[in-house]
């Protein structure tokens, strides 16, 4: 492994805020799919601190439970000064008020109207950190927003409370990730599957993103990186972003990359009840709409070159899938 990589492995998840004046939003998020149901859940803990007032920075607590047998998904979310939060350059401990994020477990409530959500859920038995970006990115300005994932393939078992049901997890399967940026990407899409029906233990993580520079739009850029029978196949040099193929739209995605070795197309799509919308603030100004699932349907073909052999990769409710956009006609409505 590289100088640059180690580091950034050690880093992965130490928070990278400082008080920083030019803005700045950090994520650390859990997300699991019960192990046959089509049931899931994403919790957030979050930095947020505006351009030139860090005096105003917050920590935001989130948490959605998506029920694809109902389709009723219940989305809340908690503010506090961030006085009285906690957010470790050292290791992996958030604090947010009462609500607690460590290395192997994490608690904490929520509420938002008549909706309300309480976790007490533990974590492990994952595999090691995953780079959706080159190494040497993650110690530059640009891109302005990064992302990795801390643990693939992270186990959770606990219980949950929604809306005072209680919901025991065993062993459901997700992963545990880290983002942060002084802005949120313009556009894009994000994609992850921590196991396919087909094959439990293969991780995908995906994006699509496009930039405005003044106002021009960069063309659309595709990291993917594809774990898959003991081998990472990491298409996300910066080359090889820019020439891979990504479209997405309301609510369907299609993308494709190849290197020498191997060449992967993929689709994810998911119907518009699968998703809620949130509100994210952008520390320039203004907010995101995040269009967010964790129910999507992927399809993946991997075609060895090597040999010509070909391989699908095919979940039926297990993949994440999430669109942010400034645009305001999706007709999904925003939750919190």
């Amino acid at each position: 492994m590289h100088d640059e990589a180690q580091v950034v492995y050690g880093q992965a998840n130490h928070a990278r805020y400082r008080g920083q004046l030019h803005g700045h939003y950090e994520s650390f998020f859990q997300r699991a799919n019960h192990p046959e149901r089509p049931f899931a859940f994403w919790i957030r803990y979050t930095l947020f601190s505006p351009a030139h007032r860090p005096g105003d920075a917050v920590g935001e607590l989130w948490a959605v439970f998506f029920n694809g047998e109902t389709m009723r998904h219940i989305a809340v979310k908690k503010e506090l000064h961030l006085s009285e939060c906690l957010f470790d350059t050292t290791r992996l401990h958030v604090c947010i008020g009462d609500a607690e994020l460590t290395e192997t477990a994490f608690k904490g409530d929520a509420r938002t109207g008549n909706d309300s959500i309480a976790w007490d859920l533990s974590y492990g038995q994952g595999s090691g950190p995953l780079l959706l970006l080159p190494a040497a990115l993650y110690r530059t300005t640009l891109p302005a927003a990064k992302s990795l994932v801390g643990m693939p393939l992270a186990r959770y078992s606990g219980s949950m409370e929604v809306n005072g049901e209680v919901v025991e997890l065993s062993d459901w399967v997700g992963s545990q990730n880290h983002n942060w940026g002084s802005r949120h990407t313009d556009l894009y899409a994000w994609g992850q599957v921590a196991g396919f029906d087909t094959h439990p233990e293969s991780f995908l993580e995906v994006a699509t993103a496009r930039l405005k520079v003044g106002s021009l739009w960069t063309p659309p850029i595709t990291p993917l990186v594809l774990r898959h029978r003991g081998r990472e196949h990491a298409l996300n040099g910066l080359l090889r972003s820019v020439t891979a193929k990504g479209r997405f739209g309301y609510f369907f995605w299609n993308f494709a990359s190849e290197n020498r070795d191997v060449a992967v197309q993929g689709t994810i799509v998911a119907h518009p009840s699968a998703f809620v919308g949130l509100n994210y603030y952008n520390p320039p100004g203004g907010a995101k709409h995040c269009l967010n699932t964790k129910l999507a349907v992927c399809s993946l073909r991997l075609e060895d070159k090597a040999d010509g052999t070909s391989e699908v990769l095919e979940t039926r409710s297990r993949a994440a899938f999430e669109i942010l956009t400034d645009d305001r006609s999706h007709g999904v409505p925003v939750a919190v």
